[in-house]
């Protein structure tokens, strides 16, 4: 892998992060995926050219060519993140080196099916927890149209990868029931159906143990976001928050390297 495979795959990323916001726009809209791109504004089609990812943001100076309003600075940052996420999922899923990318040299890789498998199913990952966080960020809403899907793709994908049926089987359980619970004894208070549901799929996404990996990052990143808003006024105690937006974070980050966390808070309980 050279440094031009990292800058093809982070283009890919920048690509895949423009469909997603396109994705992540229609659904709200209940719009199919074919068909031009227009400006959410003035209605009118975006030519190829002002649809560049990044960097028709950057030329157009972050407004439409036709309206001249300005273009929300989801777009750009989605594509970004989206870029660099895509290369973290190269980078971990084929074991690269940092120090050879540095240095622009080819590494020897291993390469499998299910390695590539693999890497093929992170990227598909990564594309449905983004498109999850997105929405669930803007309009505090998980659909199901999202992840029902995603939980058989990523079903069937684990089996293949040797996730035993009965391993995906507790993950979920875990991960569902536990948000099944709470939305029991809060009588739909605390969390909502959405959550439930993301949860089953993250346990499918996940597996057991890197499941209760995620679900400590995502109450750790609420408890610290949720007070800090607190805090500064944004919000009040009883304010609800899109817990899909940590849920989706959580979930990247235990894709990537819960085995990693796990035996380094393993490691330090033990010691």
């Amino acid at each position: 892998m050279t440094f031009m495979t990292v800058l093809i795959i982070f283009i890919f990323g920048l690509c895949i992060g423009s469909f997603l916001n396109c994705l992540v726009w229609r659904l709200n809209q209940k719009k199919t995926i074919s068909g031009r791109s227009i400006c959410p504004k003035c209605k009118q089609k975006i030519s190829w050219y002002d649809n560049i990812p990044l960097l028709s943001f950057i030329i157009l100076g972050g407004k439409c060519r036709h309206c001249r309003k300005s273009i929300s600075w989801q777009y750009p940052i989605v594509e970004l993140v989206t870029g660099i996420l895509f290369v973290l999922v190269a980078l971990v899923s084929f074991q690269f080196p940092v120090s050879q990318f540095l240095s622009f040299s080819v590494s020897s890789l291993q390469l499998s099916i299910p390695t590539i498998v693999k890497f093929f199913r992170n990227l598909t990952f990564v594309s449905v927890l983004i498109t999850i966080f997105v929405y669930d960020l803007r309009w505090y809403l998980i659909l199901d149209k999202v992840t029902m899907p995603a939980m058989v793709v990523a079903l069937f994908i684990n089996l293949y990868l040797g996730f035993s049926f009965f391993n995906l089987l507790l993950a979920t359980v875990i991960s569902g029931g536990f948000f099944l619970l709470q939305f029991l004894i809060s009588k739909g208070k605390w969390i909502g159906g959405g959550d439930i549901r993301l949860g089953a799929l993250m346990g499918l996404m996940l597996g057991f143990p890197n499941i209760l990996v995620a679900l400590m990052i995502a109450y750790i990143l609420g408890s610290i976001v949720g007070i800090g808003l607190i805090l500064n006024k944004k919000k009040k105690w009883q304010s609800q928050i899109p817990f899909g937006t940590f849920l989706s974070m959580a979930t990247v980050i235990a894709l990537l390297w819960g085995e990693q966390i796990m035996h380094w808070y393993l490691s330090i309980s033990l010691y």
